[in-house]
């Protein structure tokens, strides 16, 4: 049987330059902070090696630039290292209907795998750097590294999974349950980061936040205005503060973690 080639190998037709990080000119993914988060939590070093020589280091993005968009041809998924992002789709009336947010660590344009399309656009919500891994690079890549193909498959689970819970939740919900299910979400994904899980600055705006959770701008505000009356948040502009997560829980209806 033949020893795996080195990572490198995979891209004989792309000559290999060593690329270097938007914010960390030193970084690489053995020492990346959000590595836990990301592909190489499965890798070994020497596999993380091999992961490191096919991602890109991607450019900084500016609040509403595009890092894809819909109906373009599918090519590589991104690792969010910066900033957030949106992903939405566009109605036959040309209305923006919001479909995700993604923070740091998470893996964003995997909507493409099936039809070799984007199904749905992502942009910058504010300043952010990414990195991109060309998606036939990693399948090569994966042949040789069983644990990363099955890190990426349970990436690809996690996605299933964070799709029907929202499809539930629009679907199902009352509109206070969806912002507070929304507010716990983002304090989750911030602890996994270590990050703050109670004090975060939204991402996105009230109009964006009811695009996604199918309520209205004012249904958001009052929201917002009331879980503060009932001191359950403090909201300062897109400056949160959660003051009762417990009773935020029994809001969404969610009793652990």
């Amino acid at each position: 049987m033949k020893s795996t080639p080195k990572a490198v190998n995979l891209t004989k037709d792309i000559p290999y330059v060593a690329r270097s990080c938007h914010t960390n000119p030193s970084i690489s993914c053995g020492d990346c902070r959000l590595g836990e988060l990301c592909l190489p939590i499965a890798l070994d070093a020497s596999e993380i090696l091999q992961l490191d020589e096919i991602v890109k280091r991607g450019r900084a993005l500016n609040k509403g630039d595009f890092l894809y968009r819909e109906g373009e041809e599918f090519k590589a998924i991104f690792a969010i290292r910066s900033g957030s992002f949106k992903t939405f789709k566009t109605t036959h009336e040309g209305v923006e209907q919001v479909t995700g947010l993604f923070l740091p660590g998470e893996i964003m344009g995997m909507d493409g795998i099936a039809s070799n399309k984007h199904s749905g656009s992502a942009v910058a919500l504010e300043t952010g750097s990414f990195c991109e891994i060309p998606f036939h690079l990693l399948e090569a890549l994966s042949a040789h590294i069983p644990s990363l193909q099955g890190r990426f498959f349970r990436l690809m689970g996690q996605e299933i999974v964070k799709d029907q819970q929202m499809l539930t939740l629009v679907s199902s919900n009352a509109a206070e349950e969806r912002v507070a299910s929304l507010l716990l979400s983002i304090s989750k994904r911030n602890h996994r980061r270590k990050l703050s899980p109670s004090h975060f600055r939204l991402p996105m705006t009230r109009a964006e936040i009811g695009s996604y959770l199918g309520v209205t701008l004012e249904t958001v505000s009052r929201i917002f205005s009331r879980l503060q009356k009932q001191n359950v948040v403090k909201v300062d502009n897109k400056e949160i503060q959660l003051l009762d997560i417990d009773a935020l829980k029994l809001i969404a209806k969610v009793h652990n973690d």
